[in-house]
Protein backbone atom coordinates (compact mmCIF):
# COMPACT_ATOMS: atom_id res chain seq x y z
CA UNK A 1 0.00 0.00 0.00
CA UNK A 2 1.40 3.35 -1.28
CA UNK A 3 -0.25 6.52 -0.22
CA UNK A 4 0.03 10.13 -0.12
CA UNK A 5 -0.99 12.21 2.56
CA UNK A 6 -3.61 14.89 1.47
CA UNK A 7 -2.71 17.27 3.96
CA UNK A 8 0.72 17.22 2.73
CA UNK A 9 0.18 18.25 -0.74
CA UNK A 10 1.52 21.40 -0.30
CA UNK A 11 4.48 22.96 -2.12
CA UNK A 12 7.24 21.00 -2.29
CA UNK A 13 4.90 18.23 -4.21
CA UNK A 14 4.51 15.14 -1.16
CA UNK A 15 6.79 12.09 -1.33
CA UNK A 16 4.86 8.26 -1.49
CA UNK A 17 4.03 6.62 1.81
CA UNK A 18 4.51 3.30 2.57
CA UNK A 19 2.35 1.40 5.22
CA UNK A 20 5.25 2.09 7.95
CA UNK A 21 5.62 6.15 7.30
CA UNK A 22 1.23 6.67 7.24
CA UNK A 23 1.39 4.61 10.63
CA UNK A 24 3.96 7.34 12.19
CA UNK A 25 2.32 10.03 10.36
CA UNK A 26 -1.58 9.79 12.09
CA UNK A 27 -0.96 11.22 14.79
CA UNK A 28 -2.52 14.56 14.95
CA UNK A 29 0.70 16.82 16.01
CA UNK A 30 2.69 14.83 13.41
CA UNK A 31 0.52 15.71 10.63
CA UNK A 32 0.03 19.46 11.25
CA UNK A 33 4.46 19.41 11.89
CA UNK A 34 4.93 18.00 7.84
CA UNK A 35 2.32 20.21 6.94
CA UNK A 36 3.86 23.14 8.23
CA UNK A 37 7.19 22.33 6.58
CA UNK A 38 5.88 21.37 3.48
CA UNK A 39 3.98 24.86 3.05
CA UNK A 40 6.53 27.37 5.40
CA UNK A 41 9.60 25.48 4.45
CA UNK A 42 12.80 24.81 6.77
CA UNK A 43 12.24 25.03 10.43
CA UNK A 44 13.81 24.37 13.91
CA UNK A 45 11.64 22.46 16.36
CA UNK A 46 11.33 25.49 18.42
CA UNK A 47 9.83 27.90 15.83
CA UNK A 48 7.32 24.85 14.94
CA UNK A 49 6.42 24.41 18.28
CA UNK A 50 5.91 28.75 18.50
CA UNK A 51 3.48 28.12 15.34
CA UNK A 52 1.43 25.19 16.65
CA UNK A 53 1.32 25.68 19.98
CA UNK A 54 2.70 23.31 21.51
CA UNK A 55 5.84 22.80 23.71
CA UNK A 56 9.25 21.91 22.07
CA UNK A 57 10.55 18.71 23.44
CA UNK A 58 7.23 17.08 22.08
CA UNK A 59 8.15 18.82 19.28
CA UNK A 60 11.21 17.65 18.73
CA UNK A 61 10.36 13.92 20.03
CA UNK A 62 7.58 13.59 16.91
CA UNK A 63 10.01 15.57 14.58
CA UNK A 64 12.70 12.43 14.77
CA UNK A 65 9.57 10.19 14.53
CA UNK A 66 8.96 12.03 11.13
CA UNK A 67 12.43 11.45 9.63
CA UNK A 68 12.76 7.65 10.79
CA UNK A 69 9.89 7.34 8.69
CA UNK A 70 11.55 9.26 6.40
CA UNK A 71 8.92 12.10 5.58
CA UNK A 72 11.48 15.04 7.31
CA UNK A 73 15.07 15.14 7.15
CA UNK A 74 17.76 17.02 9.11
CA UNK A 75 18.86 20.23 6.76
CA UNK A 76 22.53 20.24 8.39
CA UNK A 77 22.30 23.10 9.96
CA UNK A 78 22.19 23.97 13.27
CA UNK A 79 22.56 21.50 15.89
CA UNK A 80 20.11 20.35 18.56
CA UNK A 81 16.70 22.02 19.16
CA UNK A 82 18.37 24.70 17.28
CA UNK A 83 18.25 21.79 14.42
CA UNK A 84 16.64 22.64 11.22
CA UNK A 85 14.23 20.26 9.18
CA UNK A 86 12.79 20.68 6.20
CA UNK A 87 10.14 18.27 4.50
CA UNK A 88 11.33 14.80 2.73
CA UNK A 89 11.23 15.65 -1.59
CA UNK A 90 13.20 12.58 -2.40
CA UNK A 91 12.17 9.55 -3.13
CA UNK A 92 12.28 6.19 -0.54
CA UNK A 93 12.46 2.66 -1.45
CA UNK A 94 8.88 1.07 -0.62
CA UNK A 95 8.49 -2.16 1.35
CA UNK A 96 7.40 -5.39 -0.36
CA UNK A 97 3.69 -5.35 -0.26
CA UNK A 98 1.48 -6.83 2.08
CA UNK A 99 -1.68 -7.47 2.97
CA UNK A 100 -3.48 -4.33 4.91
CA UNK A 101 -4.24 -4.87 8.44
CA UNK A 102 -6.95 -3.21 10.85
CA UNK A 103 -3.73 -0.71 12.03
CA UNK A 104 -3.85 0.04 8.47
CA UNK A 105 -6.92 0.82 8.32
CA UNK A 106 -6.84 2.64 10.99
CA UNK A 107 -4.42 4.54 10.23
CA UNK A 108 -5.84 5.28 6.73
CA UNK A 109 -9.16 6.60 8.19
CA UNK A 110 -7.41 8.97 10.71
CA UNK A 111 -5.42 10.28 8.04
CA UNK A 112 -9.06 10.81 5.90
CA UNK A 113 -10.49 12.22 8.38
CA UNK A 114 -7.63 14.96 9.63
CA UNK A 115 -7.54 15.69 6.05
CA UNK A 116 -11.03 16.80 6.25
CA UNK A 117 -10.84 19.06 9.42
CA UNK A 118 -7.62 20.54 8.16
CA UNK A 119 -9.58 21.59 5.49
CA UNK A 120 -12.44 22.68 7.38
CA UNK A 121 -9.70 24.71 9.53
CA UNK A 122 -8.54 26.63 6.27
CA UNK A 123 -12.13 27.03 4.97
CA UNK A 124 -12.89 28.78 8.53
CA UNK A 125 -9.32 30.75 8.42
CA UNK A 126 -10.23 31.87 5.02
CA UNK A 127 -13.59 33.20 5.86
CA UNK A 128 -12.87 35.09 9.21
CA UNK A 129 -9.75 36.79 6.93
CA UNK A 130 -11.23 37.55 3.45
CA UNK A 131 -12.32 41.05 4.58
CA UNK A 132 -8.64 41.74 4.68
CA UNK A 133 -8.14 41.06 0.96
CA UNK A 134 -8.64 42.79 -2.18
CA UNK A 135 -12.08 42.62 -3.76
CA UNK A 136 -10.20 40.74 -6.87
CA UNK A 137 -8.89 38.04 -4.20
CA UNK A 138 -12.62 37.63 -2.59
CA UNK A 139 -14.30 37.01 -5.75
CA UNK A 140 -10.98 34.54 -6.90
CA UNK A 141 -11.26 32.69 -3.85
CA UNK A 142 -13.30 30.33 -1.84
CA UNK A 143 -15.85 27.70 -1.90
CA UNK A 144 -17.13 26.20 -4.84
CA UNK A 145 -19.25 23.25 -5.42
CA UNK A 146 -20.22 21.49 -9.39
CA UNK A 147 -22.79 18.95 -9.90
CA UNK A 148 -21.44 16.12 -12.66
CA UNK A 149 -22.95 13.09 -14.02
CA UNK A 150 -20.55 10.39 -14.43
CA UNK A 151 -19.48 6.87 -14.69
CA UNK A 152 -16.31 5.93 -12.30
CA UNK A 153 -14.03 5.68 -15.09
CA UNK A 154 -15.11 8.50 -16.57
CA UNK A 155 -14.69 10.30 -12.70
CA UNK A 156 -11.20 9.13 -12.67
CA UNK A 157 -10.47 10.93 -15.94
CA UNK A 158 -11.88 13.88 -14.70
CA UNK A 159 -9.75 13.92 -11.68
CA UNK A 160 -6.77 13.45 -13.62
CA UNK A 161 -7.34 16.30 -16.07
CA UNK A 162 -8.01 18.53 -12.95
CA UNK A 163 -4.61 17.69 -11.82
CA UNK A 164 -2.80 18.17 -15.30
CA UNK A 165 -4.40 21.80 -14.64
CA UNK A 166 -3.01 22.49 -11.65
CA UNK A 167 0.24 21.21 -12.71
CA UNK A 168 0.99 23.55 -15.17
CA UNK A 169 -0.06 26.27 -12.71
CA UNK A 170 1.95 25.28 -9.85
CA UNK A 171 4.60 28.01 -10.17
CA UNK A 172 2.85 30.08 -12.83
CA UNK A 173 3.46 32.62 -10.55
CA UNK A 174 6.51 32.78 -9.76
CA UNK A 175 8.87 35.42 -9.10
CA UNK A 176 5.53 38.40 -9.63
CA UNK A 177 5.24 40.28 -6.48
CA UNK A 178 1.49 40.08 -7.11
CA UNK A 179 1.53 36.49 -7.04
CA UNK A 180 0.16 34.65 -3.62
CA UNK A 181 0.07 30.62 -2.66
CA UNK A 182 -2.94 29.19 -3.26
CA UNK A 183 -4.29 26.02 -2.15
CA UNK A 184 -6.82 24.24 -3.67
CA UNK A 185 -8.42 21.71 -2.55
CA UNK A 186 -10.09 18.72 -4.73
CA UNK A 187 -13.11 16.73 -3.09
CA UNK A 188 -15.09 14.16 -5.28
CA UNK A 189 -18.33 13.07 -3.70
CA UNK A 190 -21.13 10.66 -4.45
CA UNK A 191 -24.67 12.40 -4.33
CA UNK A 192 -26.79 9.38 -5.02
CA UNK A 193 -26.98 6.47 -2.31
CA UNK A 194 -24.47 3.52 -2.79
CA UNK A 195 -25.42 0.93 -5.53
CA UNK A 196 -26.65 -2.37 -4.35
CA UNK A 197 -24.82 -5.26 -4.14
CA UNK A 198 -25.58 -8.56 -5.82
Amino acid sequence: MTIVHPVSTSFPAPVPMDRPAMRVLAHPLRSRLLAELRLHGRATATSLAASLGTNTGATSYHLRKLAEAGLVVDSGEGSGRQRVWQASTGTRPQAEPEAADEDDAAALAWLERDYVQHFGDKAQAWLDSQGAWPEQWRDACGLTDHLVQVTAEQLTAMNAELLEVLERYRRVGAGNPTAKRVSVYLCALPVDRPPLRP
